[in-house]
């Protein structure tokens, strides 16, 4: 596989040769992982930036019907929308379903838009260990907004929110109940709360909820990172493209204060500190994982099970003898 040629491309804004990239770094071949390496390096001079935007909720809040609609709007604006979807993976045979294409038929047919499903291959907050990386390829391919859509609503989606600039939060119309529910860390991360489904008979109690969730916010600490107002909560409808509109402006907003202040390059720096963190924690268990290594582990293992030693002890060892740590 030709990388200059790729890169170039990737450039130029060709769907296939970004596919075609984006399957590369999603593989675990070693050679594969060289090779798509260079192409980011290759690609990183263009200095090419898009929104980031993360989003998260619970199973039937409509987050693909939201996705669909808000990326039309987006794309009737004449900017160019790219969306990685992860779908939950079996914990047995790792496959997953992929059928966020299926579901955003409309968008998947406009030109200014490239949906990617991608299985999250068991990762913490169902996100794939590479989809950081796919951000940067369709970064490079001239996208101007990607929204990453999360598997669930959990504290793990702390991993989206080192990778996005914008998080949001969808929520459905529902009592004080459900809003014991929600996790106070998902909601110190969430900027703006979009409650969806604000249409007919629902409408009167999504205005109602909005209100509960602003309350809530209200009662979090300010972040240094947010203007005066900011997080928010929004009532919005996928199904009749209401509120879209105010709920991007609002985004706009937020993002056009941050970049003002230097709170944007800030997070873009933080984020990559984090990144390179993470690769080193996991190519170290990469190399725990393989030859010598790989036997040694599974021996330790069964000894602190049987309770011959401590699994720190175990550990220290483990890595004295096989990372000389």
């Amino acid at each position: 596989m030709d990388m200059n040629d790729l890169t170039q491309r990737i450039l130029a804004g060709e769907r296939r040769a970004l596919a075609r990239a984006i399957t590369l770094v999603e593989s675990g071949r070693p050679d594969h992982r060289a090779q798509a390496l260079a192409l980011l390096d290759g690609l990183r001079p263009s200095g090419r930036q898009a929104l980031r935007i993360g989003m998260s909720g619970t199973p039937g809040v409509g987050k693909s019907t939201f996705i669909e609609a808000f990326g039309l709007m987006l794309t009737a604006q004449g900017l160019r929308v790219a969306v990685l979807a992860v779908d939950p993976s079996s914990a047995r045979s790792g496959g997953s379903i992929l059928g966020d294409k299926t579901r955003m038929e409309q968008l998947s047919r406009d030109k200014n838009a490239f949906i990617r499903p991608s299985p999250s291959q068991s990762h913490l907050g169902g996100v794939a260990r590479r989809t950081r990386e796919a951000i940067e390829l369709c970064e490079g391919a001239g996208f101007d907004v990607i929204l990453i859509e999360t598997v669930g609503v959990g504290q793990s989606e702390t991993m989206v929110a080192e990778m996005c600039d914008l998080f949001l939060l969808l929520l459905a119309p529902a009592g004080g109940d459900e809003l014991q529910g929600v996790k106070r860390g998902i909601m110190e991360m969430a900027d703006i709360l979009l409650i969806n489904k604000a249409d007919g008979e629902l409408k009167r109690q999504a205005v109602r909820t909005c209100a509960d969730y602003a309350g809530a916010l209200r009662l979090l600490r300010k972040r240094p990172q947010d203007p005066e107002g900011f997080p928010k909560a929004m009532t919005v409808s996928a199904v009749e493209a209401a509120g879209l509109d105010d709920a991007w402006s609002e985004m706009t907003r937020l993002m056009e204060w941050r970049r003002d202040t230097g709170h944007f390059e800030a997070r873009r720096a933080e984020q990559a500190r984090y990144w390179f963190e993470a690769e080193v924690r996991e190519g170290l268990l990469a190399r725990l994982r393989e030859g010598p290594a790989k036997a040694a582990m599974s021996d330790l293992a069964q000894a602190v099970a049987r309770g011959d030693t401590s699994p720190g002890q175990a550990a220290q060892d483990m890595l004295r003898n096989h990372l000389g740590l």
